[in-house]
């Protein structure tokens, strides 16, 4: 079973933010990937069973991309790790939820391995960094504006 990501992986980014909305409405937002769309304007399409749980496979596009993620560990609603091959990189995100005052701390952690990723490193490293600060972004948009 993986819990984390693989920390010997060529491009390994961690981002994080404080949103200022309850921990259940973060969680299920975050874990109801049908609406993705909705909220995450980089993400144009999605399909998955929810909620997700362990072994959960689910299928989203982004940039173009198409990728089928795994879920490898769930500890609803603080902890969610999921990942797998899409394109020769083989990922495994890492998010975790914990509240903060009447806010959520929501770290992600992410880590790529794959022949893409180590013929161009530093390119490699600020395209998911940028990926992952404008999903937490997002995230934070939408959470603090539902009602």
């Amino acid at each position: 079973m993986i819990t984390e990501i693989d920390l010997s992986a060529p491009v390994i980014v961690r981002r994080e933010t404080v949103i200022n909305a309850p921990l259940q409405r973060v969680w299920q937002l975050h874990t109801d990937v049908t609406s993705w769309p909705q909220w995450q304007p980089d993400i144009t399409a999605t399909q998955a069973d929810c909620p997700l749980r362990m072994d959960t496979t689910f299928r989203w596009s982004t940039g173009g991309l198409d990728i089928e993620s795994t879920v490898y560990e769930v500890e609803e609603p603080r902890r969610i790790v999921w990942g797998g091959p899409a394109h020769g990189i083989t990922g495994i995100h890492l998010w975790t939820f914990d509240v903060t005052g009447s806010a959520v701390r929501v770290r992600t952690e992410e880590s790529w391995d794959g022949d893409p990723v180590r013929a161009d490193i530093p390119f490699m490293r600020a395209a998911l960094d940028q990926s992952l600060a404008a999903w937490l972004n997002h995230l934070k948009k939408a959470a603090e504006n539902a009602r």
